[in-house]
């Protein structure tokens, strides 16, 4: 049966590290963003205690029940499959301390391939591959996450936090990175009814429990309709602009009223508010072009919302984001098949800024805003060298091998897309995260090859 063993040192202590792996969100925050994965249902890591996770898509996914087992508190934890894609699988993962404050993190693997002698000659290099790949970002996003939590809240300190748009793209990885932190998350939910750590929030019914945010520390706010279609209907920009201008500011006058309110509010905004601007530079000073159109008007109202907040002494900071950029969803998860195919290239003109980050950046950003008090107004959520297209196009290939050489010109996206692609595809943003970085905030993924090697596997680490 092979055995494989990854170590890394960690700058924290074996018990720091140890509760990082039994909180909540870190099975989130472990899976790399490439991978197919749902977690259907997770007990916990203590002994007989279960993870039911769906691995791929649709009829072709499987099921894999992994069952926890030799669980000494501080020390270690094992699971080993019960049902799922390998003959055998056990997994011990064990934090052993270097000192006070150091540790190291050892992942050590048993697994036995299906099919025999058949899946060994034909699988074993693969699944090699595979594990090294997956474990690397493992241990990386370890070791970034546990630095970042000792950089903003060294005391340990345990916040309470609402959080509306939870489920998202972002915040499922926020969620899951503030949890492993140890702090508490209320979500905001539309429906009913409402779990014990949810608070009802219907922007349509202008319905809000706002008794709930009697207390918290900080609310981040994330929730809106999502712009992506193939054609904006005048039905589809009115439930875009009523989701952002109306629920913020259902928000924001609950937060206002309340006799004991949270300390910061960060509210979600986008990088669209500025339109295009071709090649100059973009800071939060910048005001939005002239003709910026409906994404532009989307955004400062959405943002005006945000005012109750603020003239009720709540620091607030509107996080205008840009392109995020996950294998797990958004732009990069559109564009990979193609680019996967050799069939890849730059949508527009070569000049065309895209302003880019990594998803790890988003997180990291949400973070340094909800602990930093210089932080408050508009705040540019990208990365500091924004990419052409063309640079965008050629990188992306470049870290999948292939070539890039279909480039899809302005005129025909506009055909097919109108109004969408004007806005969303086609405009030019030279942003630059001004504020971030007077403010201190060290990105993790400054350069777009370094993000995109990190966020496909493609780091040529090896175990």
């Amino acid at each position: 049966m092979p055995h494989v063993e990854y170590r890394s040192s960690i700058d924290a202590s074996a018990e720091a590290l140890f509760q990082w792996h039994a909180r909540p969100g870190a099975f989130q925050r472990l899976t790399p963003p490439w991978l197919p994965i749902t977690l259907e249902r997770f007990e916990g890591i203590q002994d007989g205690q279960r993870a039911v996770i769906r691995l791929g898509y649709g009829p072709a996914s499987i099921r894999w029940i992994a069952e926890h087992f030799d669980y000494v508190e501080g020390e270690q934890f094992c699971d080993r499959q019960v049902r799922g894609p390998f003959e055998a699988w056990t997994h011990v993962h064990r934090m052993e301390p270097d000192g006070p404050d150091a540790s190291t993190l050892i992942d050590a693997i048993d697994y036995e391939l299906p099919l025999g002698g058949l899946g060994t000659l034909f699988g074993s290099g693969i699944a090699r591959d595979e594990l090294d790949r997956q474990f690397t970002y493992r241990h990386r996003i370890t070791q970034q996450d546990l630095a970042l939590h000792r950089q903003y809240n060294p005391g340990g300190r345990s916040l309470t936090i609402a959080v509306s748009g939870a489920s998202g793209l972002i915040g499922q990885q926020l969620t899951a990175f503030l949890t492993t932190g140890g702090h508490t998350v209320k979500r905001l939910t539309r429906s009913r009814p409402v779990a014990d750590d949810g608070i009802y929030w219907n922007p349509r019914a202008e319905a809000i429990e706002a008794k709930k945010l009697e207390g918290v520390d900080a609310v981040i706010h994330l929730a809106g309709e999502n712009v992506f279609a193939l054609r904006w209907t005048e039905a589809k920009k009115d439930s875009i602009m009523h989701s952002r201008r109306v629920g913020t500011r259902l928000l924001a006058d609950a937060l206002a009223g309340l006799d004991d309110p949270p300390d910061v509010f960060l509210s979600a905004s986008a990088v669209g508010y500025y339109g295009d601007h071709g090649t100059d530079p973009i800071t939060e000073d910048t005001a939005p072009a002239p003709d910026a159109g409906f994404l532009s008007a989307v955004c400062e109202a959405w943002e005006e919302a945000t005012a109750p907040a603020a003239e009720a002494g709540i620091r607030t900071a509107q996080l205008r984001t840009g392109i995020v950029l996950t294998p797990a969803g958004g732009a990069l998860q559109l564009m990979l098949p193609a680019f996967r195919l050799g069939l890849g290239g730059r949508i527009g003109a070569p000049d065309q800024y895209f302003p880019w980050i990594a998803l790890d950046d988003v997180i990291g950003g949400y973070v340094h805003a909800l602990f930093t008090e210089a932080v408050d107004g508009p705040v540019n959520l990208t990365a500091p060298e924004p990419a052409t297209m063309d640079a965008y196009a050629k990188t992306l290939a470049g870290v999948l091998n292939r070539p890039a050489l279909l480039n899809v010109p302005g005129s025909a996206v506009h055909r097919a897309l109108g109004e969408v692609a004007d806005e969303m595809l086609l405009q030019s943003a030279r942003v630059q995260p001004t504020t971030l970085e007077n403010t201190g905030y060290a990105f993790r993924y400054p350069t777009l090859e370094g993000a995109l090697r990190h966020l496909l596997g493609k780091t040529g680490v090896r175990g």
